[in-house]
């Protein structure tokens, strides 16, 4: 695409409009092929094509047929996501639904063992067991490998975290890593983000088990090279046992790959770095997040963030047009099953001012209409006011599934935390009262999830056009449509948007297997002894609903 891009510009200042097409056309057939395979030229240009902070676009009507099917229909009814973020074309063969915390925790040491280029790894935390060690030691091998190895030196890898719980206790995810960047320094980089809401005297007055409810980094993401896995999982032992989440793997997904490495390591250049003595230091020339002016920060993290997902966003439109142009001389590519997965990533980092996924999540659901039927799950169902006025004023079938008091991840803590569940339960009683108000009982469905001695964070959704037993798209990563989501956190997932039948049957089953351990919510749920929420609680759910 680089010649044919360059030839454009040239050609069109000379020649008649006529020409120009024939010559560009002929230019596309003769070097696409070698440009898809890695980039080309005119996609250097994308830095200086994107703007580095536009305003947030306003959200317009879509097009296209509520009823199409097939790649080019459902990228003519989803294409509207590509005005807010980058667009990448992958073969849905090539991306893969786990289903279990065993099969995520093995894919990440599998992965990591065999990385050669880059390790990149943002969570919230990481834990501090044996399970999270050999994570850990993984990672050594791979570096001492790396080392040893003159075919594979350049192994590199990042994890970002979040300050405030990384640092937590004596033993934490800090400590966890130390030896890592004290045996390979120059290979190993660990940054730990942290909110510039948390600042002053707040900072001093917040307890530390307390200090993440204000903000936190909270962004899932774990690449291998150019495999790359999206979840709402942490890195830690339940994580990878008994604690249920959602997981998708892109396998030779490069672009991808590429995209969210660029975007970690945006948001670790913003945050405290870590040193083999354990002190923590900002790059040079960075704002601090809570030592440094509160606006200086957000605007210079907004500007390094958003540069990533502008020009990626460019270079894929300049990308995409040039094959759609040669699509249209050559007729379509059906072989191979190539191009009939959409993969656009979603970000939201509202104390920064980004606010991409809450756009698009809005604009989904706002067309999400009668010829729809959506299923979507939140560990900690609490929608923010918008969202749900989406889904009781919208005319598509909604199917929500949350976390049971049992499932719950605070189900069992001791002081203020746990009446969290408790708390969830008023929100639930709430919501499904709004529902029978305005009698949209046989429209939108209340499922609790329940498995013994297990917990549920699960979050995302699936959408599925009318007439259709499988879903064409799915919603998977951190988010989980609640306040904290919105507002305060750092928050990154996918829309995968497929005409792949075998990656729409592993979504299907992968809803399935969800909802098959749920119950259905009913007015004599909320009337069960256990269900009796304290007069107290009801009170702070408010102020719980905004920081848990």
């Amino acid at each position: 695409m680089a010649a044919p891009m360059s030839w454009r510009r040239l050609v069109y200042s000379v020649y008649t409009p006529a020409l120009a097409g024939v010559f560009t056309r002929i230019s596309d057939r003769l070097f696409r092929a070698r440009d898809r395979r890695r980039g080309s030229s005119v996609l250097l240009l994308a830095p200086l094509l994107a703007e580095a902070d536009p305003a947030p676009p306003r959200v317009s009507k879509s097009a296209g047929s509520a009823g199409a099917q097939g790649t080019d229909g459902l990228h003519a009814r989803f294409r509207w996501m590509a005005e807010h973020v980058p667009a990448f074309r992958v073969p849905g063969a090539h991306i893969h639904i786990l289903t279990s915390p065993d099969q995520f925790y093995q894919a990440m040491k599998a992965r990591i063992k065999t990385a050669k280029r880059r390790v990149v790894m943002a969570s919230l935390y990481l834990g501090t067991g044996p399970l999270e060690q050999d994570l850990v030691d993984c990672m050594e091998e791979a570096l001492q490998r790396s080392q040893d190895d003159s075919h594979a030196p350049d192994l590199k890898v990042s994890i970002l975290l979040d300050y405030t719980r990384g640092s937590r206790g004596e033993i934490n995810s800090r400590t966890m890593l130390l030896p890592l960047l004290q045996r390979f320094g120059s290979q190993m980089r660990v940054s730990l983000y942290h909110t510039p809401d948390l600042r002053g005297l707040l900072r001093m007055l917040v307890p530390q088990r307390f200090n993440e409810t204000i903000g936190v980094q909270h962004i899932k993401v774990y690449l291998f090279d150019d495999s790359i896995i999206i979840s709402g999982a942490n890195l830690s032992d339940s994580y990878f046992t008994n604690r249920q989440d959602r997981y998708v793997l892109l396998e030779n997904c490069g672009e991808v790959a590429d995209f969210f490495s660029e975007l970690v390591g945006a948001v670790g250049d913003v945050s405290l770095q870590l040193h083999p003595d354990d002190s923590v230091t900002m790059l040079e020339g960075m704002v601090h997040p809570y030592k440094g002016n509160r606006e200086d920060f957000s605007s210079s993290a907004r500007k390094r963030i958003m540069e990533v997902v502008n020009t990626a966003r460019t270079r894929q439109q300049l990308l995409n047009q040039s094959e759609d142009s040669e699509d249209e001389g050559m007729g379509e590519r059906e072989e191979e099953g190539e191009d009939d997965t959409w993969v656009f990533p979603l970000v939201q980092m509202k104390p920064l001012g980004i606010q991409v996924d809450e756009q698009v999540t809005q604009r989904l659901l706002t067309d999400a209409g009668a010829d729809s039927t959506v299923f979507l799950t939140s560990g900690y169902f609490n929608l923010t006011r918008a969202y749900m006025g989406l889904v009781l004023g919208a005319g598509a079938s909604y199917r929500i599934l949350t976390a049971s008091p049992e499932v719950n991840g605070f189900f069992g803590a001791k002081g203020v935390a746990g009446a969290i569940p408790a708390a969830y339960i008023h929100i639930a009683r709430q919501f499904y009262n709004k529902v029978c108000q305005l009698g949209q009982q046989e429209r939108v469905h209340l499922h609790e999830y329940h498995r013994s001695q297990w917990t549920f964070h699960a979050k995302g959704l699936w959408y599925y056009l009318q007439g259709q037993d499988r879903p064409c798209l799915t919603l998977i990563g951190s988010p989980n449509f609640g306040y904290r989501s919105v507002h305060r956190d750092l928050e990154a997932q996918i829309a995968i948007v497929t005409a792949n039948q075998e990656l729409q049957a592993q979504l299907q089953e992968e809803q399935e297997m969800l909802y098959q351990r749920s119950t259905e919510v009913s007015g004599s749920t909320f009337e069960r002894p256990d269900r009796r929420v304290k007069l107290w609680v009801k009170l702070v759910t408010p102020l719980i609903k905004n920081f848990f």
